[in-house]
């Protein structure tokens, strides 16, 4: 249907999603703000805890701190505009805004479901081929994984963004959401809406294509599990990918429920709850999963906070290591007389003839292909 009567030219869009000040705004200002501001210092922890945590870098913890650090852009493309809004009498935003914000937040996204759909795969391979890992998945291919996954993400909306950004908008101008999005948008664009189904199997195709890549990836992946003749041995690897299958079905879920709906409609008040899981709960999860659920980063999350204790740190890690390895023999025990020492100074050390204990562990503790 082609809206010929309207002459006016949009130069702004206006959010009708959000409720009034009267309404109880400030109650949800207060804990959105609280929210963002754990997710970037939650995700930039992640970060940093990774990249300066030598016994990390490998794949699939590089993994794990590049989506971190793409969840802190994702939400940063529409949380502040939220929180503005929230306490802003008028919600607007540009023309020219609206499209940025579409952008960058679906191409962060979509960088987000590649990397997603990477992690799987070298889940798959750690799992279910161990032996040739280590010469399959190289920090070069790693690298050029990730970066191919960012590049991909924004390369591919581009097209489409352009086209949007041609089409005339005459009013009215109400988004009936609390960012801009593709659907919505397209409603006010002063021509055919027939475009919006195709937008709708566009996303739709590109999403189920990464499910269907992730989920073959995990039945393969249980289904080895399954077999490891020992209840260790498949706790471990259970272990090892609870946290990326949590993230999976947390991102996906939500972008199911986003954009797998075609012509069905909900009320106003059920749009905005899924746009809030999907902007921001899901976000919100992922370092508490990564951080609640893997030793290894607990203790590189420690060791970035508090610089101070190194001996400490080193003792937990080998402790959780010999416990996740089901082994209960000492690796490198400490008498009693040496514990003093060790709670003593930065360096931590305990001689044990001639040989510093620090020295004896980063000697005797591994990291395993599977992870913790």
């Amino acid at each position: 249907m082609v809206r010929t009567n309207q002459t006016s030219t949009v130069t702004e869009f206006l959010f009708s999603g959000f409720p009034q000040f009267e309404d109880g705004s400030l109650l949800l200002f207060i804990p959105l703000f609280i929210i963002y501001t754990f997710i970037v210092i939650g995700n930039l922890t992640i970060f940093f805890a990774v990249r300066m945590d030598t016994r990390l870098h490998n794949p699939m913890y590089n993994f794990i701190s590049i989506f971190s650090f793409l969840e802190i852009w994702y939400t940063t493309a529409t949380i502040p505009k939220m929180l503005s809004n929230l306490i802003s009498e008028k919600k607007t935003i540009s023309i020219t805004g609206c499209l940025l914000q579409m952008y960058f937040f679906h191409s962060l996204g979509n960088s987000e479901g590649i990397l997603l759909t990477t992690m799987a795969i070298d889940r798959y391979v750690a799992i279910c081929n161990p032996l040739r890992y280590p010469t399959i998945m190289t920090p070069q291919l790693c690298a050029q994984l990730s970066a191919g996954s960012c590049i991909f993400g924004f390369l591919v909306l581009l097209p489409e963004i352009a086209w949007i950004s041609t089409l005339p908008f005459c009013g009215p101008n109400q988004i009936h959401q609390i960012f801009c999005d593709f659907e919505p948008v397209l409603h006010l664009a002063c021509t055919d809406t027939s475009v919006i189904l195709i937008e709708d199997v566009i996303h739709a195709v590109a999403i189920i294509f990464s499910v269907l890549i992730i989920a073959l990836s995990y039945i393969r992946i249980i289904t080895v599990i399954l077999r490891i003749p020992s209840v260790e041995g498949r706790q471990k690897a259970f272990s090892t990918c609870a946290s990326h299958l949590g993230v999976f079905l947390m991102f996906y879920g939500s972008v199911s429920l986003m954009y797998l709906r075609f012509a069905a409609t909900f009320p106003p008040i059920l749009d905005t709850v899924i746009a809030l899981m999907f902007a921001v709960l899901a976000p919100l999860f992922n370092p508490i999963i990564y951080s609640l659920r893997n030793k290894d980063m607990k203790i590189a999350i420690k060791k970035l906070l508090c610089p101070g204790l190194p001996g400490w740190l080193r003792m937990e890690s080998q402790k959780w290591r010999r416990k996740a390895s089901g082994n209960s023999d000492e690796l490198c025990p400490v008498p009693e007389d040496s514990r003093v020492s060790i709670s003593m100074g930065r360096q931590g050390f305990a001689k044990l003839g001639g040989k510093s204990f620090s020295a004896e562990v980063g000697e005797r503790v591994n990291t395993s292909v599977v992870g913790t």
